[in-house]
This record gives structure tokens, C-alpha cells and sequence, in this order.
């Protein structure tokens, strides 16, 4: 495992990548930091983390990168399945956590999801910002919780010129 930071304008963020795939990218002091990752050799920049820093440069400027960098993380059936949905999120758009809740119902053919399951699952995101965490909103539209801080989602969503903000 590799990892390397990044200052963004809103605070410094930590990159980590396997031979392959980006692992994880955290905002300094986030809740959950480093979850299940593990060794890491500092400093160094392999592909996958170059082309996540292009990623983080077009989306800080922004702009959609277009692109998304190959991406791998390891969980639970449940959390992956949220983190997928994400990933649907666009540029400058929101989702409820009760919206993914009744969609993943639909889905299994089910009925009881919870928004607040689904909110736990979107605090434990390993990829910020990649897997677009700041773009799942509350009931009515609520900015509510981010593992990194409201104030850093209220950022991002002005910036990515949300119609909420």
C-alpha cells in the first residue's frame, strides 16, 4: 500500500493505492480515517495516485473530471452496494439517504431500509469526494453529517453549484 497527500483549498487530504487501484482518500482528522487499510510506504506516487491527483486538481477547480480513477475497496456486501450508488450521484446533483434507502427496497424486493442505515454506511466511505459522500443530503433536503465536517460538504456543495446552497 502507498499513500500521498494532497492540499486541497480545504484542507489536506490523504491519498492511499495498491499496485492497481486507489484504496482510500481522507480529509486530515476525519472520522474513520485509514479504515481497513493497513502498511503503508509514504511519499511515494504510483500511477493510480497521479491520475486521482489530476482527478482532485479538474474537481477543485470545479469542474467534472469525466473520469473516475480505478477505484478498489473491500467491506461489507451492504456498504459496497451504498458506495456503488454513489458513484450514480452527478456533478452538482443530491440524493437523500432516504431515496437510496427506498431504492435499495425496490432493488431486494423489500420493504424497511433505513435512511439511518444508509447514512451509517455513507459516514464509513473510504474515497472521498470519488465516491461523492457530500452529495447525499437529508430528509428535505438537510445538509446533515460528513465524516469530514459540515462545513467542508457546505463547501463542496457550493462549489459543485448545488441548488441547495
Amino acid at each position: 500500500m502507498y499513500i500521498s497527500d494532497y492540499v486541497s483549498p480545504i484542507g489536506k487530504l490523504f491519498i492511499s493505492a495498491d499496485n492497481d487501484s486507489i484504496t482510500g482518500v481522507w480529509f486530515e482528522n476525519q472520522k474513520h480515517i485509514f479504515e481497513n487499510n493497513y502498511a503503508f510506504c509514504c511519499g511515494y506516487q504510483n500511477p493510480e495516485i497521479k491520475k486521482t491527483v489530476l482527478w482532485l486538481d479538474i474537481f477543485f477547480n470545479g469542474k467534472d473530471p469525466g473520469f473516475t480513477p480505478k477505484i478498489y475497496v473491500k467491506d461489507t456486501p451492504f456498504r459496497l452496494n451504498v458506495w456503488r450508488r454513489l458513484l450514480d450521484i452527478p456533478f452538482g446533483e443530491t440524493v437523500t439517504y432516504g431515496r437510496i434507502a427506498k431504492d435499495i427496497d425496490v432493488d431486494n424486493g423489500a420493504n424497511g431500509m433505513s435512511a439511518q442505515a444508509v447514512g451509517q454506511a455513507v459516514g464509513h466511505n473510504p474515497i472521498a469526494l470519488i465516491i461523492p459522500c457530500h452529495r447525499v443530503v437529508g430528509k428535505n433536503n438537510k445538509i446533515t453529517g460528513y465524516a469530514a465536517g459540515v462545513d467542508k460538504k457546505k463547501w463542496l456543495l457550493n462549489m459543485e453549484k448545488t441548488s441547495l446552497i
